[in-house]
């Protein structure tokens, strides 16, 4: 870490001028560094924003009402600026790897913690998510499903997330980026497999599209608004992405691209979902798809391929973080296999005690997301690159007092309801 001395003298420094060099040099360093292409990134970047959350956004738009897609268009213009601004304030010192690295050389060392716990917790509780889901959509299709081993009896939903914790944990222990670029590819697959396959479900079996829903709903807004911005919680893994990267000045074109493709697949999703059941809509529209028809059964079987492809992605800079703890052992494999096992285990037991897909959702987006996503890259830029009044500075103070409506509205309701939840349960 520079001090304060040599912080300032970088400073001085333009930022579009540091970006300038920064991608002139990459024939220099940035082939060194990364061994990703343009659209290796780009399956890495359209799995990390897709996948999840296309099942939710139905939800969303049913909690909201129809105007309350207009949020989601807000969010991801948010969210696809304060991306770039995470491109731009690593561009500014070549040492600057990781999210982390982006507060403390912002904010010092302080930086470096407040800003590891927000973004790493947000990570640890949307793969969390993962196997939630995994668990409703396998017992939807097994209800009947139990274990008994060793005079232990668990029920079904709780059996799958065990099992499919165990089918992810080797996907975990992969290093290479590149590698995992092709897992990616499937699940950028599955999610437009779904999109098509709830479509032919509304079109074909039978379904259709006749529910015409609320125009607006004040009362659902912070859930539609904080799990729409669940939607957008992969910016913890774009400085990864950025750093994989062979050629790095393609960052910010692969970045558009990704944001373009994800906002208009959650935006179709969001009406055929809500036009097709309405107020009745699930957290997951696979739960409310008839399981008899040949394309929900592709529908869900593919929700459950998702999580095999973005699972380990996501937990990486959980796990690169956390093996940084142990420099001793950092470079042994055997380590580092056993802390990406712990890690697994310890979300399984997560899983296990707070099931709730919707209602977690809607607060890691709210609490989490929103904060890691759009308030930390935006305070981040503004210190390093010293903005003073203008547009620019209008932009990012407007995208840090939407973030801060959305945690104060979105955690508190989404609190409520899990409260709520579980004393019913």
């Amino acid at each position: 870490m520079e001090n304060d001395q040599e912080r300032a003298a970088t400073l001085k420094q333009p930022l579009v001028e540091s970006e300038a060099n920064n991608d002139n040099n990459n024939d220099n360093t940035s082939v060194k560094e990364g061994t990703s292409t343009f659209f290796n990134t780009c399956f890495n970047g359209l799995n990390a924003i897709t996948g999840i959350g296309i099942l939710s956004v139905p939800y969303a738009l049913a909690a909201g009402g129809w105007l309350s897609i207009i949020l989601l268009f807000v969010i991801a213009l948010s969210a696809t600026y304060s991306g770039l601004l995470v491109k731009r304030c690593m561009t500014v010192n070549p040492s600057i790897k990781t999210y982390s690295d982006i507060g403390e050389y912002a904010f010092g060392n302080i930086g470096k913690i407040i800003v590891s716990i927000v973004l790493y917790a947000d990570l640890y509780m949307v793969v969390t998510g993962f196997l939630i889901l995994e668990g409703d959509n396998l017992h939807n299709l097994y209800p009947d499903m139990a274990v008994h081993i060793f005079g232990l009896s668990i029920d079904g939903k709780s059996s799958f997330i065990i099992i499919i914790a165990l089918v992810l944990l080797p996907t975990v222990w992969l290093d290479d980026m590149s590698i995992l670029s092709y897992v990616s590819a499937g699940g950028v697959l599955a999610s437009f497999v779904i999109l098509i396959s709830v479509f032919w479900v509304g079109a074909v079996d039978g379904v259709g599209f006749g529910n015409k829903g609320e125009m607006f709903n004040f009362k659902g807004l912070p859930t539609a608004i904080s799990l729409f911005m669940f939607c957008y919680s992969a910016h913890p893994v774009f400085p990864p992405l950025y750093t994989s990267m062979k050629k790095k000045h393609q960052f910010s074109p692969v970045l558009l691209l990704c944001f373009v493709v994800c906002t208009l697949s959650y935006a179709a999703m969001a009406v055929l979902g809500y036009s097709m059941f309405g107020s009745n809509v699930n957290s997951q529209i696979t739960l409310n798809l008839p399981t008899q028809k040949l394309a929900s059964q592709i529908a869900i079987y593919t929700t459950l391929v998702t999580p095999l492809a973005k699972y380990a992605l996501m937990l990486k800079p959980v796990a690169i973080t956390t093996e940084s703890w142990f420099p001793t052992y950092q470079k042994s494999k055997a380590f580092r296999i056993m802390i990406r096992t712990f890690l697994v285990a310890t979300q399984v037991v997560v899983a296990l005690a707070v099931p709730f897909f919707g209602y977690l959702m809607s607060l890691v987006g709210a609490l989490l997301s929103a904060t890691a996503s759009l308030t930390i890259p935006c305070l981040c830029y503004l210190k390093i690159s010293g903005t003073r009044w203008g547009v620019e500075m209008v932009v990012v103070l407007g995208i840090i007092v939407l973030s801060a409506v959305i945690v104060v509205f979105g955690t508190y309701t989404s609190l409520v309801q899990i409260i709520g939840e579980i004393s019913a349960s």
